[in-house]
């Protein structure tokens, strides 16, 4: 199988990102991924892309195939992600049409397939810094060379989903100090350490979540919201997803794959 070093999992609206690709389809012990993953050429190097919420955005947050999806990946030769996503912001100085580097996860997901180490193979993966710094220091100074707005750093706060937050909830993450709301980042994040993947993430704030506490003119975010922020600055990301994937070094300078686990035992039936 071709294989491909870096790759890019795009988000909400985010459905393709190279012209001329090869899609491969594959199964994982853990199931098919969200689709195809697409193989392409930037320069001398091969990226792997991946909708994660498949075409025409097939699987809500809840029922992404997680585990799938960034087997896949690993399994095309990727060791290192660019993961764009979408983001609701829960501070006034952070605007939609923003971006944020996220440097922490908070994960107050339930019920999803969140590790590859079920048993009998067991691992505890270190995960007190959920992002990697080299890939994030490139993301950053992409952004900031695109001329968009930038936060290098910020708390992501990831909830269960399909359904937005409720102003209390809302109300609660801003008072424990996290800076953008979001339904993706867990497991995903987990799942690319567990694999021992250089895993970052780029989040563009497409609204105000449920709205500014002193500012009764913002109403709470809506769907509708969402996608049209993101299809509105959807090429401004796929920017700055060129200009990091041509920045990465060829030889990784952190200590991510290190963290991996042993081979994960695939899951009971699984072929």
């Amino acid at each position: 199988m071709e294989q491909a070093a870096l790759g890019v999992i795009g988000g909400s609206g985010f459905y393709r990102f190279l012209d001329d690709v090869d899609h491969v389809e594959l199964d994982t012990p853990w199931g098919p991924p969200a689709g195809p993953i697409a193989l392409g050429s930037l320069g001398d190097r091969q990226i792997a892309f991946l909708a994660r919420h498949g075409q025409a955005h097939r699987f809500p947050a809840h029922e992404v195939p997680y585990r799938a999806n960034v087997w896949a990946l690993h399994a095309v030769g990727v060791r290192r992600v660019l993961a764009p996503c979408a983001a609701g912001s829960l501070r006034p100085d952070v605007h939609p049409g923003d971006f944020v580097v996220c440097d922490q996860q908070v994960d107050r997901t339930r019920e999803r397939g969140s590790t590859y180490f079920d048993g009998p193979v067991v691992h505890h993966a270190a995960f007190a810094d959920p992002y990697c710094p080299e890939l994030r220091g490139i993301a950053v100074d992409a952004v900031r060379a695109e001329g968009v707005p930038v936060h290098e750093r910020g708390t992501v706060v990831v909830i269960p989903g399909p359904r937005f937050s409720t102003r209390a909830e809302s109300q609660w993450y801003r008072r424990q100090g996290w800076d953008v709301v979001n339904m993706t980042q867990a497991p995903e994040a987990a799942l690319a350490r567990e694999l021992g993947l250089c895993y970052t993430t780029i989040a563009l704030v497409t609204d105000y979540d449920s709205g500014v506490e002193d500012d009764p003119s913002i109403a709470p975010v809506t769907q509708d919201e969402v996608f049209a922020t993101f299809e509105a600055n959807v090429a401004k990301v796929r920017r700055v997803l060129l200009r990091a994937l041509e920045a990465v070094p060829a030889e990784a300078g952190c200590g991510c794959a290190a963290l991996g686990g042993p081979p994960p035992m695939p899951p009971s039936g699984a072929s």
